[in-house]
């Protein structure tokens, strides 16, 4: 199991008792699978993500990454299993406006310690792999939002993850575009066996997943999708 998440509970203080964000939540998600969250907002689902990300820390329970629980890690030691073994794509692409596409890749994964032409190397296969190899020069000014969230999603598997997070990806784009970067997101999981885990809101292609899970008031509720993963077409232009 790629990702393991295993009874966790996550509450914050609020006036003189706790809120509970997440009630002994548990979620397996399979390497090459694809597991959507969906909940009404403040149902816990941001919650669910930062805790597997190794973001924040749960009152209880634990998340195991790759074989790893997080749980007896220290600060240094989850930072290092973010480095090198998950993917986040934010909600809002936050691209640096003075850097190129392939720059906005490259100046991510730096901090790997990787030779810069190895990197560049990387970010431009991953342009391509998600539609824009020829947009490998522009900045974000100059792309379209679809094209900046693909970047966004391009970025997160810089560094190979074994787990890709991802939150509302399509909530900035219309339907064609959302439907695009839907599409990239299950053929990438597909083809590079990453445990992914979307959040989203947007029900119309829900039937893309392998799982769906519903949030509320903290609980997951999971479901599981009985027909086999369908092949995802090449992501759009």
């Amino acid at each position: 199991m790629t990702l393991l998440v295993d009874e966790v509970t996550l509450t914050y203080p609020d006036g003189d008792g706790r809120l509970t964000a997440l009630d002994a939540v548990s979620l397996e998600v399979p390497a090459g699978s694809l597991t959507a969250i969906v909940g009404p907002s403040g149902s816990g689902k941001s919650s669910l993500l930062a805790v597997a990300a190794t973001l924040v820390t749960p009152d209880s329970g634990r998340v195991v990454v790759a074989g790893r629980d997080t749980s007896r890690l220290g600060p240094a030691e989850k930072s290092a299993l973010r480095r090198e073994r998950i993917g986040i794509v934010f909600q809002q692409p936050n691209l640096l406006a003075s850097l190129t596409a392939v720059e906005q890749l490259q100046v991510m994964a730096h901090v790997s310690g990787r030779p810069s032409r190895q990197l560049r190397r990387r970010a431009l296969e991953l342009l391509d792999a998600v539609g824009l190899a020829d947009k490998a020069g522009k900045r974000p000014h100059q792309l379209s939002g679809g094209q900046r969230q693909r970047v966004n999603i391009a970025r997160a598997l810089m560094n190979e993850p074994d787990v890709l997070l991802v939150d509302e990806p399509t909530s900035a784009l219309d339907h064609e575009r959302g439907a695009a970067v839907l599409d990239l997101l299950v053929a990438l999981t597909r083809e590079r066996s990453t445990a992914t885990v979307l959040v989203t809101h947007d029900r119309a292609h829900l039937d893309r997943m392998d799982r769906t899970a519903t949030m509320a008031d903290g609980r997951l509720t999971p479901g599981v999708r009985p027909a086999e993963p369908s092949a995802a077409p090449a992501p759009a232009a």
